[in-house]
C-alpha cells in the first residue's frame, strides 16, 4: 500500500517530498573596512551545457562571476512563510559550509557583489499534494552602473517551486579556494524551469532490511538535490513487518528484533498480518492473506481507518503483485469457501483486490495496483485505479490506452538493485515510449525507481541509489528537447559526473558513475570528476 502523507515538522527538506508507504496485501564578524575585490578562477567549465541537475526547461547564461556574501539575507515575501525562511537556512549552510571555517582568520572586510537573495510567492498556501505547481524562475543578474550590487531572484507560483528554485540557485555557486569566497559563475543567469512530469519517485524497502530513521531522513534528504519528490516507502512484506499500528498492537511483533521497528510517530503507514495469524490462511502459509474470512478485511479496513486520519494524500498503493494462489487452493478451509462460491484461486485473486480497492475508494483514496492486476483483470478494476508497471516496457501504452493512469518503473532500466543496469540505460529509459497521443501521455503520472532492499542495507543503501537515480531524475524533469541529445558520454556524462561530486560533497555517499557494477568502490587514484 502507498500513501502521499503531510510535512513532517521534523526535516524541512521533506516539505517538497510526498511519502508514499507500501502495503502489499499479498504478501529528506567585521574589522577594517578595505575593499578586496577577489578575481576568482572557475574549477570546471562547460560549454553549452551547465552543471546544473537536472537540467532546466530554459535558461541562458554569461560569462561573468559574482561574489556571494556570507551574510547572504531573506528578501521578498518569502520571510513570511516558515518553509522558505527554515530552507533558506539549510541552503545557506550548504552553499557557505566552506566559508565557515575562514571566517575567524579574515582581518579585512570583502565588498561582495550579492548580498541579498528575493524570493517572490504568489499563493502562501503549503498544502502539498500530487501534481502542485513547482515551477519557478530564477534570474541573477551583475552589478549595473546606477548599483554596485548584483541581484538574486526566485519568482514562483507555490513554496514548492520557491524550493525548486532555491536547490538550482545551490548549484550556481562555488567554494573558490584561490579568494575563498563563494562564486556564481557563468553570470547572468536566467533560468525558467518547471517539472516535466508529476511524480519523481524512488521506492525505498526497509521491510528486507530495517533501516534507521535517520538514514531515511538522509535518502529524503538527497531525493530534494535531484527534485525528487515522491518517497514510496514499502515499509513491510512477508520478511518483516517493523511499524508500530495502535489499532493492532501485535502486528510489529514482526519486526526482525525489538531494536528494529518504526513507532506511529518515527512513520506513518502500514500493512500485512504476522502479529495476527488469523489473518493467514494457515501457520505455514501466510501469503497471501486469507481471501475467505471477514477478519481479513475488517483488519485492513481498520487499518485505513487509522492512515485516513493522518495522510491526506490522494494515492495508496494496495500492492497486488507476484500472488501464488496455490496458497488458498491447498489450505482445506480456503479451498473450501472457494468450491462454496464456484471460484478457482485466480477469481480470488480479482476478488481481493477488487475488495481491497472498495475498501480504499470508501476512504477517499485513488488506489494504485502493481500491473498483474491490470495484465490478469483489466475490465474490472476502477477507473481510478493507477497501474504501476514493473514487468518491462509496452505496459503504460496499454494502461493509457484504456483510461488508467500508469506509473513507469520497467525493472530492466529503473530497479537500482539491478547493480550491474549502468547509469546511461537509466538515462535513456523513456516513460512516454510508443504513447503518441497526448491526451493519453497526459495520463503518465510519471516514474518511480525502486531499491529492493534484499542485498542493500545501511552500509550501502545510498550509494546503490546514487548516482544512477540522479539519471531517472533527470528524464522525469528535464524536458525532452532539454535533455542532452547524441552521445551522452560528451554530454550528460561530465554533468552526472560533477553531480555526484556535488552530492558527495554533501555527505551522501554517492559510488563512482562509470564503473561496471553500481556501488562499487573506484578502480584506483583519480579525481571524483571523472570517476
Amino acid at each position: 500500500m502507498n500513501v502521499l502523507w503531510s510535512l513532517p515538522t521534523w526535516f524541512i527538506v521533506a516539505a517538497n517530498t510526498f511519502f508514499f508507504i507500501s502495503f502489499p496485501l499479498f504478501l529528506s564578524s567585521q574589522t577594517i573596512a578595505i575593499t578586496v575585490k577577489p578575481t576568482p578562477q572557475q574549477p570546471l567549465s562547460f560549454n553549452s551545457l551547465p552543471f546544473i541537475w537536472p537540467l532546466p526547461k530554459k535558461f541562458t547564461f554569461g560569462n561573468e562571476s559574482l561574489s556571494l556574501d556570507p551574510k547572504l539575507s531573506l528578501s521578498g515575501n518569502a520571510v513570511f512563510s516558515p518553509i522558505l525562511r527554515a530552507a533558506f537556512d539549510r541552503y545557506k549552510g550548504i552553499v557557505f559550509k566552506n566559508t565557515d571555517r575562514y571566517g575567524l582568520v579574515t582581518t579585512f572586510k570583502t565588498v561582495y557583489d550579492v548580498a541579498k537573495l528575493k524570493i517572490i510567492v504568489h499563493s502562501y498556501s503549503e498544502e502539498l499534494q500530487l501534481g502542485v505547481d513547482e515551477s519557478y524562475s530564477l534570474f541573477v543578474s551583475k552589478a549595473q552602473v546606477h548599483s554596485a550590487a548584483g541581484e538574486v531572484k526566485i519568482e514562483a507560483k507555490t513554496v514548492f517551486g520557491a524550493l525548486r528554485g532555491l536547490e538550482t540557485f545551490s548549484q550556481l555557486c562555488s567554494f573558490d579556494y584561490t579568494t575563498k569566497t563563494v562564486q556564481i559563475y557563468k553570470a547572468p543567469w536566467s533560468i525558467r524551469d518547471k517539472p516535466r512530469f508529476a511524480y519523481r519517485g524512488l521506492l525505498l524497502d526497509t521491510s528486507r532490511h530495517y533501516l534507521p530513521i535517520d538514514v531515511i531522513k538522509q535518502i529524503i534528504e538527497s531525493m530534494s538535490y535531484a527534485k525528487l519528490n515522491v518517497l514510496h516507502w514499502h515499509i513491510i512484506d512477508k520478511q518483516s513487518f517493523p511499524l508500530e499500528v495502535p489499532s493492532y498492537p501485535n502486528l510489529w511483533k514482526g519486526s526482525y528484533t525489538d531494536l528494529e521497528r518504526y513507532t506511529i510517530e518515527d512513520a506513518y503507514e502500514i500493512v500485512k498480518g504476522i502479529g495476527y495469524p488469523d489473518l493467514w490462511p494457515s501457520p505455514s502459509c501466510r501469503e497471501p492473506l486469507d481471501v475467505s474470512k471477514k477478519f481479513t478485511f475488517d483488519v485492513l479496513s481498520g487499518i485505513l481507518t487509522d492512515l485516513r486520519k493522518i495522510f491526506p494524500f490522494e494515492l495508496l498503493h494496495l500492492g497486488g503483485d507476484e500472488v501464488n494462489t496455490g496458497c488458498w487452493t491447498n489450505t482445506t478451509q480456503v479451498k473450501k469457501w472457494l468450491q462454496n462460491y464456484n471460484l478457482t484461486g485466480e477469481d480470488a485473486y480479482e476478488y481481493f483486490v477488487l475488495k481491497a480497492q472498495d475498501i480504499a475508494l470508501l476512504k477517499n483514496w485513488s488506489p494504485v495496483n502493481w500491473e498483474e492486476t491490470f495484465n490478469t483483470f483489466p475490465t474490472k478494476l476502477h477507473p481510478l485505479t493507477v497501474v504501476h508497471n514493473w514487468l518491462g516496457p509496452g505496459v503504460c501504452p496499454k494502461v493509457v490506452a484504456k483510461g488508467f493512469r500508469c506509473i513507469f518503473s520497467n525493472q530492466g532500466v529503473w530497479y537500482l538493485d539491478h547493480v550491474d543496469i549502468p547509469w546511461d540505460v537509466v538515462y535513456n529509459a523513456e516513460p512516454l515510449e510508443g504513447i503518441h497521443k497526448a491526451s493519453e501521455q497526459k495520463l503518465v503520472l510519471g516514474g518511480e525507481v525502486c531499491i529492493w532492499a534484499e542485498n542493500a542495507d545501511t552500509s550501502d543503501v545510498l550509494q546503490t541509489i546514487w548516482p544512477r537515480a540522479a539519471a531517472a531524475a533527470e528524464r522525469l524533469w528535464s524536458q525532452i528537447d532539454s535533455s542532452p541529445g547524441g552521445n551522452i558520454n560528451k554530454t550528460a556524462l561530465s554533468r552526472l559526473q560533477y553531480f555526484r561530486c556535488l552530492l558527495n560533497r554533501r555527505g551522501i555517499p554517492a559510488a563512482p558513475v562509470t564503473n561496471f557494477y553500481a556501488r562499487t568502490a573506484p578502480n584506483g587514484p583519480g579525481s571524483c570528476y571523472e570517476q
